[in-house]
């Protein structure tokens, strides 16, 4: 499939692979934005292994990981045939074009990259390269697919801002090649906070996983958490943002029923924290059962998953080496 200005719009996003399930977080701030999207857009869905690597791995646990990303993107209703769910690893072209626009790159920019100082803080051992320069990968695999949208979280929209800045540079040099695009964020449920320190994102490497609601959690475990979450000592139930653990709560709650503030809070007044976290919890266990379902159909099959795998990667090079071979020959590359 050749690169058309006149097709849908397209989108682009990405996940790392990890063994451990995406958390409810994930699911209600991104990934069931992705499933809407699809319908309306020309969606690339990366599972970014190569992104991953930037911090040590073990080899079976990435290989597994691998699998279980993407197993998951295909229960969470991501079709296939609709969109272009790949592994990045499978698409050369986000390492060959991410050297050429690393020399597009000001490190200025790259030692303004909030994430790298975080996840540079966290780590023991010896910080690498790829960590550092991330975000120029993250930069291609948007630029890559001429993507208009990218359906992200808060934290993400100044890597978004860098992708804009590097193609525009490489726009204003050689003429028009790459399109800028635009963060798209769902608001009422970008950040989904931690269940125990409401100050702090939902996290699937919490130290406290009583902290995170993961897909894959069992009936009995998500009623534990929801009903462990830290509150406050008041009565009511009401959306107010200075009581940070019920707000989060109500937040999740909104997101999954998709009922407005009103009524929320007039179903649940007069009620107090035990009622409501009670509905809550059986509203996630509702959500999540059809997605472990189809999980672990899945997940069984790696053979079906390999197929999917090696389709879409296919089609997605396709029109990955189409940009690339512009911006070669715009740099006065022999192509």
């Amino acid at each position: 499939m050749r690169y058309n200005s006149t097709m849908k719009k397209v989108i682009f996003s990405g996940i790392q692979p990890s063994a451990q399930a995406p958390h409810i977080g994930n699911y209600l701030g991104a990934l069931r934005q992705w499933v809407d999207l699809q319908k309306d857009y020309q969606a690339y869905y990366c599972v970014v292994d190569l992104h991953a690597i930037t911090v040590p791995q073990e080899k079976k646990k990435l290989n597994d990981s691998i699998y279980a990303t993407y197993a998951m993107l295909l229960a969470i209703g991501i079709d296939p045939n609709m969109s272009n769910i790949f592994v990045q690893s499978h698409v050369r072209q986000h390492t060959e074009l991410t050297w050429i626009l690393n020399c597009f790159t000001h490190i200025g920019e790259l030692n303004r990259m909030t994430q790298f100082k975080e996840k540079s803080a966290k780590q023991t051992q010896i910080i690498s390269a790829g960590l550092y320069d991330y975000p120029v990968l993250m930069a291609v695999d948007i630029l890559l697919y001429h993507t208009n949208i990218i359906p992200v979280g808060e934290d993400q929209v100044q890597h978004i801002e860098l992708a804009r800045d590097i193609a525009e540079r490489f726009n204003n040099a050689y003429g028009q090649v790459f399109t800028l695009p635009i963060p798209r964020l769902i608001k009422e449920t970008a950040r989904v906070m931690s269940l125990s320190d409401p100050k702090s994102k939902m996290s699937k490497s919490d130290v406290n996983q009583n902290a995170t609601v993961f897909l894959t959690d069992k009936p009995d475990v998500i009623r534990k958490k929801i009903m462990s979450a830290v509150t406050d000592s008041k009565k009511s139930i009401e959306f107010d943002k200075k009581r940070l653990g019920l707000y989060n709560l109500l937040g999740m709650y909104k997101a999954v029923t998709k009922k407005s503030e009103v009524e929320i809070e007039k179903y649940f007044s007069g009620k107090g924290y035990k009622e409501f976290k009670n509905e809550l919890a059986e509203e996630l266990i509702e959500l999540v059962k059809p997605l472990q379902q189809k999980y672990a159909m899945y997940i069984a099959d790696k053979t079906t998953l390999e197929i999917y795998m090696r389709q879409n990667a296919h089609k997605a090079a396709i029109v990955a080496e189409q940009t690339v071979s512009r911006v070669k020959e715009k740099l006065g590359f022999i192509v």
